[in-house]
């Protein structure tokens, strides 16, 4: 007799033919990775026989291949019209005695394993015989808290019908499947009850860089649905691999998320979307522990089916306990190249008209087209750039055409961020109000190569695409290093060639991730009760002010340590000057006005003084959990703006009472040899330090005696200068000769080829250079 159930605990991915993909890999991770410490919900699963055989009754299959003869699919009215017809026939059709029979008694026989008839999850699973390479992810339908007997078989019902989805049918006919080939299976399975807990999505790479030694993680309050769709803006972490595997700490950054909305059970059967409480919103839905599990448990999925995986969770609310829902082989990023890079420059800049999280690396642009709704898709034309409040499989056949999406809501994993990857074109997610900030039918730039942060331009700017073969690649005669401030950017540019980072500076972490001055968090207390509310709105998700300043700071390091991990990381402490402290929150009323701030309190000295020696000592901190606690032992500290061989000597002090101390842990400290005083006291210097990096602007700027920023004298401004060159030879010859290190981490050596040969001549060790300037860098020097 012909099967028509399977339990998921008998079932693997050998029968994939007779289940689809998505019950395959359930029932091979129940077998195969429960011993493990997977933990996977229970169910059973209709077979694609069943599926077939209720098809033929009533000749149903072939009254479906003739509708869908020559069918326009590209037209958008032309397709809803038949899908709708033939989901129709579908529901109007009863299932066959056998299978109606064999599903009850399957339910029967769950209620007896239960103790009870359990809340389930009827899903839908696609399977194409001799297609091994087809992928249905998301095209079919999901119902979630159904309960009874009877809602289970209405429920397999619609998702029958699902496989005649407008985007199911559209889908196969662009692939060039043939409708009957595929076939659908349902699975019942017992539900989570991640509705009074949380849930998500988990990929075994970073989504945006392809980066393979992370584990990104999206979190929100109830049920997964709400992340899928892109609904709401989900909390996110990053966990390293090596630390995961390790079994020490591997989380190396958050992002709080809005979270504004979740789903939960529905009175009855079913599930309502409610509004999240604020206290709820302001804080992460799941504990750092449970986030090093789920990374635990996808490395284990990862290392079983040996390929980046993209992974649904669900932690119920009433145990705590965490299981996976689904498994899936991740199909974009882990596909792409290793040799070849494209990278999208954007040549000028319109007025803002929104922004959101960027997903893509890349730049489109077009005619806007605001879509409130499915019937309005047939407006958007080849080359628009789709804008609306938030997608769902339905409108795959319309995203295909758009030069880029913009959505109001949602996350990096999100139906839009996914399709929009898969298709190769820039998305910007979750930016709140795009549908209302930008006109319909306007032209903008959809900019996603400028970080984390995606931007939605006014007008149709210049931008260039720039493809590069990393294949081929010479080898250097020195180290190329390179200027990393962004942590949002660093899994990217690792996969550009190079020997580490020269400088990673701290202002940009500071600006861009924390946002306050740290007197003000260490003295929160004293501010006054308005900047108290915008402080404690920013630190929402941490422990306390403090604990924020460091916690932010270290994630932004560790998150730069990992993407270019063994190679050394050079992080240069906080080099702000005093009005650019000031612009910080809180902090004009700690900061100096100072005639020239360029010249004044800045740097060692800022460091050693006694009115910011304790805010010195939250960047030591920062520096010594990523080094000692993530074991990111790669990280070495830079000092910038050394005066005298006094603070030299203070400093070093300093930092080994605040925990660094040279040498410990394989800790270096490196100079930024910038002031001519550092050239001509070099071995002196060197006595306190490990090395110099060569800080070009300021030398040239202090050795010259001008103002760069000057308009009036800019043009003077050149680090080829013979006096300038003197200094940096100096300074090169002491490191050679006490065999420490010497780089350079201005831009001159980019700017000026003649430059970079003399610096090569004179035995630098390396040149830190900025990411777009690399790779013509590193050919040119490879001739010399």
């Amino acid at each position: 007799m012909t099967e028509y159930i399977l339990w998921l605990d008998q079932v693997g991915m050998d029968d994939l033919n007779r289940v689809g993909g998505k019950n395959a890999s359930l029932g091979e991770m129940i077998s195969q990775l429960s011993g493990l410490g997977v933990s996977v919900p229970g169910g059973f699963a209709t077979t694609a026989d069943a599926y077939r055989d209720f098809l033929s009754q009533s000749q149903l299959d072939q009254r479906i291949r003739k509708r869908l003869e020559n069918l326009a699919v590209d037209d958008v009215n032309t397709l809803l019209a038949a899908g709708k017809e033939i989901r129709q026939w579908i529901m109007d059709t009863p299932f066959p005695a056998q299978l109606d029979r064999t599903v009850e008694q399957a339910w029967q026989q769950l209620a007896e394993k239960n103790g009870s008839e359990p809340e389930v999850a009827v899903r839908s699973s696609a399977t194409a015989e001799d297609l091994p390479d087809a992928s249905f992810a998301g095209q079919q339908e999901t119902f979630l808290n159904v309960r009874g007997i009877d809602d289970v078989k209405q429920k397999m019902h619609a998702v029958f019908a699902s496989l005649y989805n407008d985007r199911a049918i559209s889908y196969r006919v662009h692939q060039g499947f043939e409708h009957h080939d595929v076939a659908l299976s349902a699975s019942v399975q017992i539900m989570v009850r991640s509705d009074i807990g949380a849930s998500g999505v988990m990929f075994t790479l970073d989504t945006e860089s392809g980066f393979r030694e992370v584990v990104f993680l999206t979190a929100s309050w109830g049920l997964g649905e709400t992340v899928v769709q892109g609904s709401v803006n989900p909390d996110e972490f990053y966990l390293y691999k090596p630390n995961t595997r390790a079994g020490r700490p591997s989380i190396l950054r958050r992002n709080l998320g809005s979270k504004a909305e979740r789903m939960v059970y529905a009175d009855g059967i079913g599930t309502l979307t409610e509004p999240v409480p604020d206290e709820l919103r302001q804080r992460f839905c799941i504990s750092d522990e449970d986030a090093e599990e789920l990374a635990r448990q996808a490395l284990i999925i990862e290392d079983h089916y040996g390929m980046p995986m993209d992974i649904e969770w669900g932690k119920d609310g009433a145990t705590g306990k965490i299981f996976i829902l689904q498994a899936r082989p991740e199909t974009v990023q882990s596909r792409a190249s290793t040799t070849s890079r494209e990278h999208y420059k954007l040549h000028e800049r319109g007025p803002v008209l929104a922004e959101g999280r960027s997903i893509g690396q890349r730049i489109g642009a077009g005619k806007a087209k605001i879509i409130a709704g499915i019937e309005q898709m047939h407006e958007v034309e080849a080359g628009d750039v789709l804008i609306t409040d938030m997608t769902d499989p339905d409108w795959e056949p319309v995203m295909k055409k758009a030069a880029a999406i913009v959505t109001n809501r949602g996350g990096r994993t999100c139906h839009a961020a996914i399709i929009a990857r898969e298709l190769g074109i820039p998305a910007v997610v979750g930016c709140g109000d795009a549908t209302t900030r930008i006109q319909h039918g306007s032209a903008v730039t959809v900019s996603c190569a400028e970080g984390d942060t995606g931007f939605i331009y006014a007008g149709e700017l210049n931008f260039e695409i720039i493809s590069s073969d990393l294949g081929q690649m010479p080898e250097a005669p020195l180290k190329i290093m390179m200027n990393v401030g962004n942590p949002d950017r660093a899994f990217s540019f690792a996969q550009i060639p190079n020997a580490g980072v020269g400088l990673a500076r701290l202002e940009f972490i500071i600006n861009r991730m924390i946002g306050i001055h740290p007197r003000a968090l260490l003295e929160f207390d004293q501010q006054t009760p308005e900047l108290q509310a915008s402080i404690r709105q920013m630190i929402a998700g941490y422990a306390d002010p403090v604990s924020y300043y460091i916690e932010r700071l270290s994630e932004g390091i560790a998150t730069i340590a990992a993407a270019f991990a063994p190679s050394p990381v050079i992080v240069r402490l906080s080099d702000f000057k005093s009005n650019e402290y000031a612009n910080l929150l809180g902090g004009e009323a700690y900061e100096p006005d100072e005639e020239n701030p360029m010249l004044g309190y800045r740097g060692a000295s800022r460091y050693v003084d006694e009115n910011f020696k304790a805010c010195f000592e939250l960047e030591c901190k920062a520096l010594l959990k990523v080094r000692n606690t993530l074991g990111l032992s790669n990280v070495w500290a830079m000092v910038p703006f050394v005066r005298t061989l006094g603070e030299a000597r203070d400093v070093v002090a300093v930092m080994e009472e605040f925990g660094l101390k040279r040498g410990e842990n394989g800790l270096k400290i490196i100079m930024m040899c910038e002031l001519p005083s550092n050239a001509l006291m070099a071995d002196e210097f060197l006595e306190y330090f490990d090395g110099f990096s060569i800080g070009s602007n300021d030398m040239t700027q202090l050795t010259l005696g001008l103002d760069r920023d000057s308009g009036l004298v800019a043009h003077r401004f050149d680090e080829r200068d013979p006096a300038v060159k003197k200094l940096l030879a100096m300074a090169i010859s002491a490191c050679r000769k006490h065999g420490k290190y010497i780089g350079i981490c201005g831009q001159g050596p980019s700017d000026y080829p003649d430059l970079a040969e003399w610096l090569l001549d004179q035995g630098i060790e390396s040149m830190s250079l900025n990411p777009d300037t690399v790779i013509d860098t590193w050919l040119r020097l490879a001739k010399h």
